[in-house]
């Protein structure tokens, strides 16, 4: 009987001890660097001084005690913070964490100060840049793909950190070639019956550059670490064939498919209704290649207007820097978003420097591009949940002027 009794003791007596032990509470980690301090918060009611008194605390290792919480942070050894992890009084131990002040540029355009202030404006001066764009993710697009579909881009220009920087060619398309030009898988020996102008290989009109900038530009720019991928459609005169644009579309979907990486397209055209047009929209959408293109510049309804009217896309109407609808934007229940689109300052094609203020529902469309790409360099969502997260995060009923039956949703960082 001996034998078996010791052991029923022994379990009996270890029961009682840990039953006597009041567990620990765990100490909450603090992303990144920490102070090497400790905060701790004390329950409601609880006397600070009973507290530090009864473990001995003294003023050597305290740092701080509030009144507007009831605690103190102070440098503690492990004996001691031990001792307050098992103080009944103590409602919670957190590490220390070093914070810092959230991105902010200082001189950005109104369009970027729009779409990251809360309240109107108080500048209402759109050839200031003066403003202030303030962000809370530092990634700013980066590892995603921004395609400019539009006259092409002025690739060296530095607001995209100059040649051999963050804007490529990908692919030009003209009525006057057969076939695309990709610049971004070199032919090994060119077919000769292609002819390639030098036009094809840069912005001669300005507005794709403008564009660009806005999406993605160092200084003009929302998303300012997204890569920029030109892709021309359009001639300097700034028009181009529905099936050249297919073209273009085209060849962005199997690039994305090559790439694997988050993309955005940006198409600030537009014309009347074609149902291939607004089919191959849908076709990148189904395939998770956000599209945002922009409503139009004639004070009409866009439902009529390709390739504004596809569902699956992005339609964005413009904004003025007095929080008006643009009187030129087009409106109507296709259009998701409004963003800033009345003299807007971005680059330009005429050098490597230029810049010059522009308006359009084309300026207001990669505001919002640059946008989606800033939040899917963290979370690529598929489009319809993008959109949907683009309209949970807007500013809502701060426009005037919006016409009725359209959405009042100011485009935001949040």
């Amino acid at each position: 009987m001996r034998f078996f009794a010791a052991p029923l003791t022994l379990s009996l007596l270890t029961a009682s001890a840990l039953a006597a032990v009041t567990p620990l509470i765990p100490i909450q980690k603090s992303q990144g660097d920490t102070s090497g301090r400790h905060i701790v918060t004390l329950k409601n009611g609880v006397s600070q001084d009973t507290v530090l008194n009864a473990l001995k605390i003294t003023a050597d290792s305290l740092a701080y005690k509030w009144s507007i919480i009831n605690g103190f942070a102070g440098s503690f050894d492990s004996n001691t913070l031990n001792a307050l992890r098992s103080n009944p009084n103590v409602e919670s131990i957190t590490e220390d964490g070093i914070m810092k002040i959230v991105g902010q540029q200082m001189d950005a355009t109104w369009g970027l100060g729009r779409t990251s202030s809360l309240q109107k404006l108080t500048d209402q001066d759109p050839s200031h840049l003066t403003f202030d764009y303030i962000y809370s993710d530092e990634t700013l697009g980066s590892g995603v793909d921004i395609y400019i579909v539009d006259t092409g881009v002025r690739i060296t220009h530095n607001t995209f950190g100059g040649k051999g920087g963050r804007a490529t060619w990908g692919a030009s398309f003209d009525k006057d070639i057969s076939l695309p030009v990709d610049f971004t898988t070199p032919l090994d020996v060119p077919p000769p019956t292609i002819h390639v102008p030098d036009v094809l290989m840069q912005d001669d009109n300005g507005h794709g550059t403008h564009c660009a900038g806005i999406a993605a530009g160092n200084q003009y720019g929302v998303a300012k670490k997204a890569n920029i991928i030109a892709v021309k459609v359009l001639t300097g005169a700034g028009t181009g064939s529905t099936s050249n644009i297919i073209s273009g579309l085209n060849w962005v979907k199997d690039n994305v498919k090559k790439t694997g990486r988050p993309s955005v397209i940006s198409m600030s055209l537009g014309g009347g209704g074609n149902e291939a047009l607004d089919n191959a929209v849908t076709a990148l959408t189904g395939d998770g290649i956000h599209v945002t293109v922009a409503a139009g510049n004639d004070n009409t309804d866009a439902k009529d207007t390709s390739p504004a009217r596809t569902p699956s896309a992005v339609t964005v109407g413009a904004s003025t820097i007095s929080d008006t609808a643009a009187s030129f934007s087009n409106y109507g229940s296709i259009v998701d978003i409004y963003a800033p689109g009345q003299d807007v300052i971005s680059s330009y094609n005429t050098d490597d420097n230029a810049s010059k203020s522009l308006s359009g529902t084309s300026m207001a469309t990669p505001h919002v591009a640059g946008l989606i790409a800033y939040f899917a360099a963290t979370d690529n969502l598929a489009p319809a949940a993008m959109e949907a997260k683009l309209k949970n995060m807007c500013l809502k009923d701060k426009l005037s002027a919006v016409p009725s039956g359209t959405i009042n949703c100011l485009a935001h960082n949040s």
